[in-house]
């Protein structure tokens, strides 16, 4: 089976009622019939990817038995977290890139191929499992090319309405010395797809975490991350028992 197959692939062996990860914008992988019209170097840019979360979730499956699910396609191709009827569910801009690819874009077919088989398995893995907690783990750019305003947050965790788990980790990450942004640098009442439809639809307790790119970009840097996030997701975890 190749990459092409599935949108999505699943890592560890997930423990019934434990914690899991999700990892939307794991992979910047484009499909040989989809023409996107940029230069590939962009492909290795945050416009493709969440930057490190797929070493991070790795890890945390293999070292710590956190099974994840993650996307094995590019969100420039589709961006899986978002809703169905986004307007930017396939962009045709990015950061400042003009996407020309996407324009004119069949959506309903990416749908089909795409976000519905991704999401139908996450909801299948998710009833299957029951988890106790489930980590949407994501990465942000230390800066936008289209915006001057600073990011000074090291981790970030956001929320909609539900904050349960989100309270005690914020308060976990700033006990180690971290810049913790509490619904930043983007606000989870505004961007929060996955985490709304698998986990506050059904009552889940999700952390929805957001780390600095440059402080996961090595093998190293993610391996230290995948502890802490690992430490902090039990603590978590038995804060909410």
């Amino acid at each position: 089976m190749t990459i092409s197959d599935l949108p999505y692939r699943q890592v560890g062996e997930p423990k019934p009622g434990g914690i899991v990860s999700v990892v939307d914008h794991a992979s910047n992988f484009v499909p040989l019939d989809i023409e996107l019209g940029i230069d590939g170097e962009l492909l290795e840019d945050h416009i493709a990817l969440d930057i490190g979360v797929a070493g991070v979730a790795g890890r945390m499956a293999r070292r710590h038995g956190i099974a994840a699910h993650l996307a094995t396609v590019s969100r420039l191709v589709i961006d899986l977290h978002r809703e169905e009827h986004h307007p930017k569910l396939v962009p045709t801009e990015s950061d400042g890139h003009l996407i020309p690819g996407n324009i004119g874009a069949d959506v309903e077919a990416r749908l089909n191929r795409f976000h519905r088989p991704y999401h139908a398995a996450l909801a299948a893995w998710l009833n299957a499992i029951r988890p106790e907690l489930i980590l949407s783990i994501h990465s942000f750019t230390p800066g936008l090319r289209t915006c001057d305003k600073p990011r000074p947050w090291e981790v970030a965790l956001l929320y909609n309405e539900d904050d349960r788990a989100a309270r005690h980790a914020i308060r976990l990450f700033s006990e180690q010395g971290l810049t913790v942004g509490d619904n930043e640098p983007y606000s989870g009442k505004q961007l929060n797809a996955t985490m709304n439809r698998h986990a506050e639809a059904h009552g889940r307790p999700y952390l929805a975490i957001e780390i600095r790119q440059d402080l996961i970009a090595t093998r190293a840097a993610q391996s230290r991350w995948a502890d802490m996030l690992a430490d902090v997701a039990n603590r978590v975890a038995l804060a909410l028992q």
